[in-house]
């Protein structure tokens, strides 16, 4: 199952990132509506010991994908497929957007990141959201009595609305999409659409989570579990104020965390990397602060609110690292890039073999 590297090498190292996405997805979905999706289901299955319980919701692993891959809901079941706990589809905007110009992906193989300003492309939340129903109606019946995976959703701001207006285009996303949802993610801290960190301050998140929780909750007929995603490049002062707005008000968790827009522990040419322009910056230089946010998170909010870790996440060391530093659930995305479709299955395989060391 080692040979995807080698594969992407030859096939996808050349190729403009954004296409090899494509590619690489639509061979995923066509996978699964064969006898072979049917198969890859057996294969990758998460260990039943790895069953997970994070705001309510049972999840067969803790570990799943992060928003950013599946960006229209049109792969949810083709990605559990693979063994991923939980997909979180998105960013989803109240109104549908092409996003950025391209180019507007780039690898950084030598560092195995990406840098990304696609700007929230997606088909909108109309569109989306009877997607996720269906998916998650399928899932229902493929998975029966077992525990299925469960599907996030992710939500941003439509890059054309204005700041001022930001409260209510977040609210069409939340009254369309969380009745077709297991938990929502109200994403603040993309570098790609203009403002939209400034969300990020407790004057202003306030107003928004307050009002996306009861319309989320109205419109679903059942309390959504409901996150906010932070940056990286928050202070701890901003960290430990996030922590205590997200106990105050009562949120069920927080994602931490997006995309960096520094450019630290690079070994790529800095030329290269300027070359690729703005955006965020993702994959294994993330780690450390990723780690450090995680740790911070935890100290200020206790046990009493999950934090689902993301950022330069690749093996499952690294996964059982975030475990142990307070993470209740982890997520990757950028790994799954270079390490191809049984990335998923490895990282499962890894933590039920250390749980078995464990109880040996």
């Amino acid at each position: 199952m080692r040979f995807y590297p080698t594969f992407f090498r030859i096939a996808f190292s050349g190729m403009d990132a954004e296409r090899a996405h494509r590619i690489g997805f639509a061979l995923i979905r066509a996978a699964d509506r064969t006898p072979v999706g049917w198969g890859l289901r057996r294969f990758c299955a998460p260990d039943p010991s790895l069953a997970t319980t994070a705001f309510g919701l049972e999840f067969p692993s803790p570990f799943g994908l992060a928003a950013g891959f599946d960006k229209a809901g049109n792969g949810v079941l083709s990605l559990t497929a693979l063994g991923f706990g939980h997909v979180e589809i998105g960013t989803i905007t109240g109104q549908a957007q092409p996003g950025n110009p391209a180019p507007r992906l780039f690898r950084l193989v030598e560092d195995r990141a990406v840098i990304n300003r696609m700007g929230f492309n997606n088909d909108g939340a109309a569109a989306v959201a009877p997607r996720l129903t269906s998916a998650r109606q399928r899932l229902a019946r493929r998975y029966g009595a077992r525990q299925r995976p469960v599907v996030g959703v992710n939500i941003g701001k439509t890059k054309k609305v204005d700041i001022a207006d930001a409260v209510a285009d977040y609210l069409v996303s939340a009254g369309r999409l969380a009745p077709a949802a297991d938990y929502l993610v109200v994403n603040v801290s993309s570098p790609n659409t203009p403002g939209l960190r400034l969300l990020q301050s407790v004057e202003s998140l306030r107003p928004l989570l307050e009002a996306v929780r009861t319309t989320a909750d109205g419109a679903a007929g059942r309390h959504v579990p409901l996150l906010v995603k932070i940056a990286p490049d928050l202070t701890d002062q901003d960290l430990d104020d996030v922590g205590a707005l997200a106990l105050d008000l009562g949120l069920d968790g927080i994602v931490a965390t997006n995309t960096t827009i520094t450019r630290g522990n690079l070994t790529t040419d800095p030329a290269a990397v300027m070359a690729k322009g703005v955006g965020g910056l993702s994959g294994a230089p993330l780690k450390a602060r990723s780690l450090e946010v995680l740790a911070r998170l935890r100290s200020a909010v206790g046990d009493r609110l999950a934090i689902v870790s993301v950022g330069g996440v690749e093996t499952p060391d690294d996964v059982i690292e975030r475990l142990e530093a307070g993470a209740t659930l982890v997520q990757g995305y950028t790994a799954f890039l270079y390490e191809g479709p049984f990335w998923a299955r490895r990282i499962n395989r890894g933590l039920a073999d250390r749980q078995r060391r464990a109880r040996a």
